[in-house]
């Protein structure tokens, strides 16, 4: 297997050393990524980018069900829940090793979950861990035995099922993070189907199969993640068969591959939003008004239409609508009025107001961002306000904006791919997620009314409770517009004819154990 690898890796590096490759090797996946991630260590990042690796190279207790959101065991075997909701407790499967020989017991669990949520943690010093939000009801973990293990919640918490199967609940070595500390992103080690083999920093991730996998091996023999952040040169390596397998297509490029038989389009629906952050903390956006005139002066239907052409639908809220049992649908999107948004303007003396706009040049959900803040700039401009866009690069972009605008900018896009209608609200609109507590509310809404709602709705075990007080927070954000609400996007991504067993996931995770391309 050694010199497989070896020689795989070598004829990768020859490869890549013209500009597009003429024919990726045989029983090799080549994935042409949107972006460079930013770690490989599951608890360090947030992008989707990011995740669709992890999920290859590690496992979590539970996932997600293949084509739903729904949970269900991966290296837990079962679990019970306590009556009372607060203790959860599981079995996990015996004689599952991670790739770097290390046991996967009930302690390397203790030791994942510890690290992120212990601030006295001997390894809580490699993060920050962006995502801990997600387990924050959890008081203790416990091995119980080599093979159980309980959680104990202060509080009944409705996603944690679901949280364990996002990204953020994938279980790294103990030994790894061990060895090498806060360098564990660059040297990942997990329990999944694949195995990390190099990283070629702006070239290539490598990862391969791992023939001892406990829910079967893989058919291929390896991936490549090749990070092509220009949208026109990842469609020209997908024609030239540079790469054989291409995420997040541009609406522009959909019909040549679907009027091209040697490629498959696939597409999927799934939790999706598309929205700009204001800026509330300062002048203009700390008026709701000035706020309510951004969403009125948006064209958004051609947005969806001109330059998505289709691919994505017009966004009501803070919901996707892909949460069909918590989504509001009493309530319409804001129309396109720009004489509206004049007299809004006009009401909070925000005429000729000069506004910030960070724009990204692509990114996990970004769809065409460039386009898009070109497209909103010029509808800002047409009701009076003066728009100057700065440009950034995915990762630069999400170390100026997830830290807060206060100071830098008035308004920034944004996208956010979720698992359970709690978590972007929950990690974006409360009080208690402005940036300088870890969260990523980069625009410093505040309302202690949503605030309550959605503690109240992630304590709830009632759906049907649950459901009511979401339909009753997306009203209130509705009304105070502490973001521009834009699109809801139905992913998609294209392969060659020789990539058989490919699927899209709602999860919008890249899940390509069973993938094969004989």
């Amino acid at each position: 297997m050694k010199r497989v690898v070896q020689s795989l890796l070598f004829g990768l590096a020859a490869l890549a050393s013209s500009p597009l490759w003429a024919e990726t090797p045989p029983n090799v996946l080549i994935v042409g990524q949107i972006a460079e991630p930013q770690s490989l260590d599951p608890h360090a990042v947030t992008a989707v980018n990011d995740f669709r690796i992890l999920v290859n190279v590690y496992d979590g207790l539970v996932r997600y069900a293949d084509g739903t959101l729904n949970v269900e065991p991966s290296l837990a075997t079962d679990w019970t829940i306590s009556d009372d909701g607060l203790e959860y407790t599981f079995n996990l499967r015996e004689d599952v090793n991670f790739h770097d020989g290390s046991p996967f017991n009930a302690e390397a669990v203790v030791f994942n979950f510890e690290r992120m949520l212990n601030e006295d943690h001997p390894y809580y010093d490699t993060g920050p861990f962006p995502l801990a939000f997600y387990f924050g009801q959890v008081d203790s973990v416990e091995a119980v035995s080599d093979y159980q293990v309980k959680f104990t919640l202060t509080e009944p918490f409705a996603p944690f099922l679901s949280n364990l199967a996002y990204p953020t609940g994938l279980i790294i070595s103990p030994d790894a993070v061990r060895e090498h500390g806060a360098e564990v992103g660059r040297n990942p080690s997990g329990t999944g189907a694949f195995q990390f083999e190099e990283w070629q920093a702006n070239q290539r991730v490598v990862v391969t199969r791992n023939p001892g996998y406990w829910d079967g091996a893989p058919s291929l023999e390896a991936v490549v993640f090749r990070p092509i952040t220009d949208a026109n040169t990842r469609v020209a390596e997908m024609l030239s068969g540079g790469i054989d397998l291409m995420v997040e297509v541009p609406p522009d490029n959909v019909s040549t591959f679907v009027d091209d038989g040697s490629f498959a389009l696939y597409e999927q629906a799934g939790p999706h939003l598309w929205f700009l952050i204001l800026n509330m903390k300062e002048a203009p956006f700390n008026s709701k008004a000035m706020r309510q005139a951004v969403n009125y002066a948006i064209n958004k239907e051609s947005l969806v239409t001109d330059i998505l052409q289709g691919t994505a639908t017009v966004a009501t809220g803070p919901t996707p609508p892909a949460f069909g049992w918590a989504y509001n649908d009493e309530l319409e999107p804001y129309p396109y009025d720009p004489d509206r948004a004049r007299e809004l303007i006009a009401e909070a003396g925000g005429e000729g107001a000069e506004i910030t706009f960070y724009v990204t040049e692509g990114g996990s959900g970004m769809l065409d961002p460039i386009s898009m803040g070109t497209a909103i700039q010029a509808d800002l401009a047409a009701v009076g306000l003066n728009v100057s866009i700065e440009t950034y690069e995915w990762n630069t972009f999400l170390g100026e904006v997830n830290p807060g605008l206060e100071g830098k900018a008035d308004m920034a896009e944004m996208a956010w791919m979720t698992n359970d209608p709690d978590t972007l609200p929950f990690l974006a609109l409360r009080t208690e997620a402005f940036p300088e507590n870890g969260g990523f509310n980069s625009g410093y809404y505040s309302n202690p009314e949503v605030d309550e709602l959605l503690n109240q709705a992630r304590t709830s075990t009632d759906q049907d409770e649950r459901a009511r007080l979401y339909r009753e927070m997306q009203a209130i954000v509705y009304d105070d517009a502490p973001w521009a609400f834009i699109a809801n996007w139905q992913q998609n991504a294209v392969a060659t004819d020789a990539v058989e067993n490919f699927k899209l996931q709602p999860s919008f995770l890249l899940q390509l154990q069973d993938v094969s391309k004989p």
